[in-house]
């Protein structure tokens, strides 16, 4: 097996496609459009869920006031404008943004939007006990002010030189306060209705929604655009696998949309070469990475609510960590399981360039005879000949998880073959991705949860400014029992230095600095082997030739722009 995947790695390439923008001509003449995501979602609230597909799910129904377009540029959505310095949206002691709604929006039952809803969706996510999973969008925010019905002051704890973490992106949308009013902190979770069917400003609204299945929208009445959507309902298929949802749309042809088809480049090339749909590409700072839990994990079958808060006597040592991430071969992994829809990364932070950290650069070239050293001179040894390292009693034997998908399985192999080479032994072991990326807090098996030694994901920045992404390395987002097992910082990492210099970006102003203590930020994690990156993603999905108006988008949800796609006329 391992020579087969070692055998794939050779040139390949996932083209890209861009597409006209041209407005639909007429609402909800299309018929159905039908998207197949093979990770259902299990909420519509991408405030109860970092899940990029309950997310990509919601921004169907939910908008926030501004967006991120292809090129990672801010845009206007529901506001009228981008508050900046210049205009007097952001004040000069960078303490407040004005945000200004557009006249005349209106929520899909008809009844109008206002500042209100913006200061209640503050509230929603930061009422204590809510599990929101966007805090960190949130993070200074201190109180909101309604000036009028249309103007909505956000105001900051300390000075924030990049105002727009929240209400930009589809992460923290307009929610309605009059539909969410009773689901606020311990209650959020148990509002089904309306987390299942939330009331929003978008081209859709939900009519159906079964989690972890299927989900059916209908246009929007309400909808602020005449003309648009184009379609007239929507289908949402979940379940399957990347695979299924590929031949889908690029072989027999029954879906229009495929998300995130994470396959072989040459399986795609073989399934785009039938003729009925297009592979597209876009990069932002989506990165596959390794998460590397420092704390043990509770034994299978045990009544212990996740990892217990103790070093684990292995992964605590930085040398095996090290030595872990020096005997990979990201060349080989990228190639084989992306071509050119990736690049080999060494930081968190990949972009914009003026973030990407240089200082890891080295860690491009596999080293299985370094790593063997760096093991040896921290003690752990293989005095048995039984090929695992040991010290003190304790062996190197680590549970290796990620979710079903057949890149990861190829990235598995790959990894315990290497490891083992170093005297590490890996047990793998892979879930469906609709459990692993669930927000079931009962469930050991998910991402959150981190019941193993390592694990294997894609997480990316939700903008261009990495303030609030690296935030969720902070101490304070380490999911536990106590917080519904919500946070990114799944690894159990804490460092106060760390912390510190959060809180010193969070409150710099000059582009340059920032940038300068964001690759510092990025470097503490990589060089702490807290998180080791592998390979920089480009999103890679497939539209069926017959549908229009598609502008792949890496930086914000790639249906953005649904309101503007369409059926191709014959």
């Amino acid at each position: 097996m391992l020579a087969r995947l070692i055998a794939a790695a050779m040139s390949l390439c996932l083209p890209a496609t861009t597409f006209a923008t041209n407005a639909p001509t007429a609402r909800a003449t299309d018929g159905m459009l039908r998207l197949y995501y093979w990770q259902a979602p299990t909420t519509l609230n991408p405030y109860l869920s970092g899940g990029i597909k309950d997310i990509e799910a919601a921004s169907l129904i939910l908008e926030p006031l501004a967006r991120l377009d292809p090129e990672g540029a801010m845009i206007p959505w529901l506001a009228r404008e981008i508050p900046t310095l210049e205009n007097g949206g952001v004040a000069a002691d960078m303490r407040s943004i004005t945000w200004r709604l557009k006249e005349g929006l209106t929520w899909s039952d008809g009844s109008p939007v206002t500042s209100g809803d913006v200061k209640f969706t503050l509230t929603y996510c930061m009422t204590a006990g809510s599990g929101c999973a966007q805090q960190a969008k949130f993070r200074d925010v201190m109180a909101v002010d309604t000036a009028d019905a249309l103007t909505a002051v956000l105001h900051f704890a300390t000075p924030k030189p990049y105002p727009y973490g929240p209400f930009v992106g589809p992460q923290t949308p307009l929610i309605q306060a009059a539909q969410f009013s009773e689901c606020l902190g311990p209650s959020a979770a148990s509002c089904t209705a309306a987390n299942f069917a939330p009331i929003g400003t978008g081209p859709f609204r939900a009519v159906e929604f079964r989690p972890g299945d299927t989900a059916r929208f209908d246009v929007n009445p309400a909808y602020r655009t005449p003309d648009a959507p184009a379609f007239g309902s929507v289908l949402l298929k979940g379940g399957g696998s990347a695979e299924t949802a590929g031949r889908a749309v690029l072989e027999t042809g029954e879906f229009d949309y495929a998300w995130n088809l994470q396959l072989s480049p040459t399986v795609l090339d073989a399934m785009a070469a039938k003729g009925k749909g297009q592979v597209v590409t876009g990069f932002s700072t989506l990165v596959e990475r390794l998460a590397l839990n420092l704390r043990e994990p509770a034994p299978r079958g045990s009544s212990t609510s996740g990892p217990a808060p103790i070093p684990h006597p292995a992964m605590a040592d930085i040398e095996v960590r090290r030595a872990l991430s020096m005997s990979l071969d990201r060349a080989a992994m990228t190639q084989i399981g992306y071509g050119r829809a990736g690049r080999v990364t060494c930081n968190i932070v990949p972009g914009p360039p003026a973030y990407a950290s240089r200082a890891n650069d080295g860690c491009a070239a596999q080293d299985i005879e370094g790593a063997q050293e760096v093991l040896t001179n921290a003690g752990w040894t293989d005095d048995n000949g039984d090929g695992v390292r040991a010290r003190a009693g304790r062996e190197l034997r680590f549970i290796f998880q990620t979710s079903t998908n057949a890149v990861r399985q190829d990235f598995q192999m790959l990894a315990k073959e290497w490891w083992r080479q170093i005297g590490i032994k890996t047990e793998l072991r892979n879930i469906d991705a609709s459990v692993f990326f669930s927000t079931d807090p009962g469930n050991p098996d998910t991402l959150q949860r981190f019941d193993a030694h390592i694990q294997m994901y894609a997480s990316a920045s939700d903008g261009t400014d990495p303030e609030a992404y690296l935030s969720g390395w902070a101490c304070g987002n380490i999911p536990t029992v106590r917080n519904g097992w919500q946070g990114r910082n799944v690894g159990g990492w804490c460092d106060p230095a760390y912390d510190a210099l959060l809180e010193e970006l969070s409150a710099t102003a000059a582009p340059e600095d920032r940038a300068a203590l964001a690759r510092t930020l990025n470097d503490m994690l990589v060089q702490n082997y807290v998180v080791v990156p592998l390979v920089d993603r480009g999103r890679v999905s497939a539209h069926a030739n017959t549908l229009e108006g598609v502008r792949m988008n890496a930086w914000d949800s790639e249906l953005w722009n649904i309101a503007d796609w369409r059926r191709a006329q014959s």
